[in-house]
């Protein structure tokens, strides 16, 4: 609020409403320069392949297994033991019957397979992988003949 000049004596009732504006524009700025730093998804080292990319507009359930065994279904933490009852009551799974599943390279085999596994105990049906492209697959071949079995 603020008084008028002039010489009557009557108060201005305006209310200003800069610098909640100017207020709000820095906000703004600050969220715009930092959502794109906000990393939800889980860091896996994805094998390299050549293959099609999947397109799917409405999204995909996905479970990841980091190389520290830990793994998220859709993002969200979840035990081993918990997987199974979570995927069975998941309405994803119920509808569609069907799961994409990412894993670190570093991750021993025996691991995804178990994931799949309790997978498919929990009515999935169909299972699918997920990597990385790679515009070379010579080169990856070349680098797996090289190593040498122990």
């Amino acid at each position: 609020m603020g008084m008028s000049s002039g010489g009557d004596g009557e108060l201005n009732s305006e209310i200003n409403v800069t610098p909640m504006v100017d207020v709000m524009l820095v906000l703004l700025i600050i969220f715009m320069i930092t959502a794109p730093m906000m990393n939800t998804g889980v860091d896996l080292d994805l094998p390299k392949v050549t293959a099609k990319n999947i397109e799917d507009p409405e999204g995909k359930l996905v479970l990841s297994i980091d190389k520290t065994n830990r793994i998220f279904l859709g993002g969200t933490q979840v035990t081993w033991q918990d997987l199974k009852v979570k995927l069975a009551a998941n309405e994803r799974v119920k509808k569609e019957s069907e799961l994409y599943i990412e894993a670190d390279t570093a991750l021993p085999y025996g691991v995804v397979i178990t994931a799949m596994a309790v997978a498919k105990d929990a009515g999935v049906e169909k299972v699918m992988m997920l990597t990385e492209a790679e515009d070379n697959l010579a080169t990856r071949l070349g680098e797996l003949d090289q190593i040498k079995p122990k």
